[in-house]
């Protein structure tokens, strides 16, 4: 019981994150998963069922705060489809001492794009607007469909970047559109894996567990992704699945550190990660403060040129009585 309620609370959390920013939903709930001794496949197979509601969930509601669009959807997620079903079908292939390693390198990578990405990169919004085009898109959704599956997440780390970086959407459609389009990934991974695994070590109330979580965030997600600052959060995700999975990396057969090293790795890992998160919520403030100033600045030029197309000043304090007109009788 003490798991399937874990399970509900990272639900929430991972789908809390995702659905605001776009990304970390499946690298969270599989890090979480291969920790317990999970078998990587299984993992993987298991937070995909879970998806297929929370992506529903949380497409719907994007969907009804206006953060989607439909043919980004529809480009991306098709070919994200084909990917995440070849992605299934390797990695069920795959030996379980070559599988974990091999997952928790993925997710360590993915960990520290999205550290790096949003630590110390902002938004380019010179394109913002512009169409997407097909021939970006397909071999995007290909590529983090296959990712997505082998890896247990990376949907998100690989789509919504990348769409972000091209700086032709609003922040907040790319992630609403990237959530949207999770739904047909899932669905293709979840039959990859199920044509591939049938239902063995697929543990259906695991899976039950993170729906349920996710179902709750999903909604107040879609509110949030308005409100929160991407870079902050993406530095908290990042971090964390960084640590996560250089823990799973130093302790398997590949590795087999000793306690020393691994314990002054932790120490590295953990001060970079805090140095991230200070510096992302330092450069906040810092954005917030230069697009005030600059806010005053264009409001101030306004009034300037409002005054100066007009001959009279706009004062009715100094307004007189117009001649010819008499005035009220004293008594």
């Amino acid at each position: 019981m003490k798991t399937l309620v874990l399970l509900a609370l990272v639900g929430l959390g991972a789908q809390l994150v995702d659905g605001s920013l776009g990304m970390a939903y499946g690298v969270t709930s599989t890090t979480l998963l291969l920790a317990i001794g999970t078998n990587p496949a299984a993992a993987s197979a298991t937070v995909h069922f879970a998806e297929i509601g929370t992506s529903l969930m949380s497409g719907l509601a994007h969907w009804r705060f206006g953060n989607v669009d439909w043919k980004v959807v529809a480009k991306i997620g098709l070919p994200g489809a084909v990917g995440a079903f070849a992605g299934a079908t390797v990695l069920s292939s795959l030996s379980t001492e070559i599988a974990a390693p091999v997952m928790s390198l993925i997710l360590l990578t993915l960990g520290v794009y999205i550290l790096i990405r949003f630590t110390f990169r902002g938004i380019d919004r010179r394109n913002l607007g512009k169409p997407m085009r097909t021939r970006f898109l397909g071999p995007l959704g290909l590529v983090a469909g296959f990712v997505d599956a082998t890896g247990g997440g990376g949907w998100g780390p690989v789509g919504t970047p990348a769409i972000l970086a091209s700086g032709r959407m609003e922040p907040r459609k790319v992630i609403g559109s990237i959530d949207t389009s999770e739904f047909l990934v899932a669905i293709a991974a979840s039959l990859g894996f199920l044509f591939a695994l049938g239902s063995q070590g697929v543990n259906g109330a695991w899976a039950l567990g993170l729906l349920a979580g996710g179902l709750v965030a999903a909604p107040l997600a879609a509110w949030l992704v308005r409100h929160i600052p991407p870079r902050m959060l993406g530095s908290l995700v990042g971090g964390m699945i960084l640590v996560t999975n250089a823990r799973t990396l130093l302790r398997s057969d590949w590795l087999d550190a000793p306690d020393a090293l691994r314990y002054g790795v932790y120490a590295v890992l953990y001060t970079v990660w805090a140095l991230a998160v200070v510096h992302s919520y330092r450069q906040y403030r810092k954005d917030r403060a230069l697009e005030s100033a600059e806010a005053v600045a264009t409001i101030a030029a306004v009034n300037e040129a409002d005054l100066a197309a007009t001959d009279e000043p706009n004062v009715v304090a100094d307004a007189e009585i117009p001649a010819g007109r008499p005035s009220a009788p004293q008594d």
